[in-house]
């Protein structure tokens, strides 16, 4: 081999050393900066092949994807001062290479301590401000929304977003669940008892109210039923008197036809009078005249 060929291989060789030494990629799911003896001099890569000068310059890359933390369950104490476990999850990214690099370093280790520290705090303060109740439903909601915002806050300066937090699970820590849960029972029972008492002093009222009214219609009914009664005997009195006065032979024959049917009114009646009896007057002269 020629010198000359020799040297050309060589000239190349270095060619192509330099080419792999100053080239660089960046995918889609990275961010990159770019670092001049210490200090960032370019951020803003799109997805490509991209160059820098060997030796003095080199390149970060963080993930630009959605990190998740899932820690251990963390102890609170609630409004009442009552002792819980809380399990969670966050979710983070990185929006600012530059900040999140002079922030941390460019660790992403050094970035979870950092947040979780912040979404801890968060925690003790979040449910400290609420009770058992609030904490675990009434109010589960409000209090994730409350400590996604207070950890995105605080998070800025380390040049990531806090995407999502979660509560996965609150329960009262081992040592204070028999208690609380005694508490509970017994509270639900004094509860129940109040409502039941309620009830009955409702039904009492119930039934008080409708006595006094049935008291009050039977009175009413009778009142009503004697002024009729009154009204009724006023007015056959009345019509027994113009018959008597118009015609007394025909008012004592209807007396005594009224006095008939009330006599045998039922099967198997008897009475017992002497035949001459004045009950049976007009029975005798009917008898004579068909004799």
């Amino acid at each position: 081999m020629s010198n000359a060929r020799f040297m050309g291989l060589v000239f190349f060789g270095v060619i192509f050393i330099v080419i792999g030494l100053a080239a660089f990629t960046v995918n889609e799911r990275e961010v990159a900066i770019k670092l001049r003896v210490g200090e960032v001099v370019e951020s803003d890569y799109s997805p490509g092949i991209h160059w820098k000068f060997p030796i003095y310059e080199n390149v970060r890359k963080f993930p630009s994807r959605i990190l998740r933390i899932d820690d251990d369950p963390q102890r609170v104490f609630t409004l009442e001062r009552t002792a819980m476990e809380v399990d969670y999850f966050v979710e983070w990214k990185i929006v600012d290479p530059v900040q999140f690099y002079t922030s941390t370093t460019g660790s992403t280790a050094i970035a979870q301590d950092r947040l979780l520290e912040i979404v801890r705090n968060s925690i003790v303060t979040e449910f400290g401000r609420r009770t058992v109740q609030e904490a675990i439903s009434v109010e589960r909601e409000a209090l994730m929304a409350d400590m996604l915002a207070t950890a995105t806050e605080t998070a800025q300066g380390l040049g990531i977003e806090v995407v999502d937090f979660r509560v996965k699970q609150v329960e009262f820590v081992r040592e204070v669940r028999p208690s609380v849960y005694n508490q509970m029972r017994e509270e639900r029972a004094q509860v129940a008892a109040e409502i039941r008492a309620e009830g009955r002093e409702a039904a009492e009222l119930t039934r008080s109210t409708a006595d006094r009214e049935r008291t009050v219609i039977l009175a009413d009914a009778y009142r009503d039923g004697q002024k009729i009664r009154g009204e009724g005997d006023a007015r056959a009195a009345e019509i027994y008197a113009d018959a008597y006065n118009k015609n007394p032979e025909f008012y004592a024959f209807y007396r005594s036809i009224d006095a008939y049917r009330k006599s045998f009114g039922n099967d198997g009646d008897i009475l017992v009078l002497d035949p001459n009896n004045e009950f049976f007057k007009y029975l005798n002269s009917s008898g004579g005249d068909q004799n």
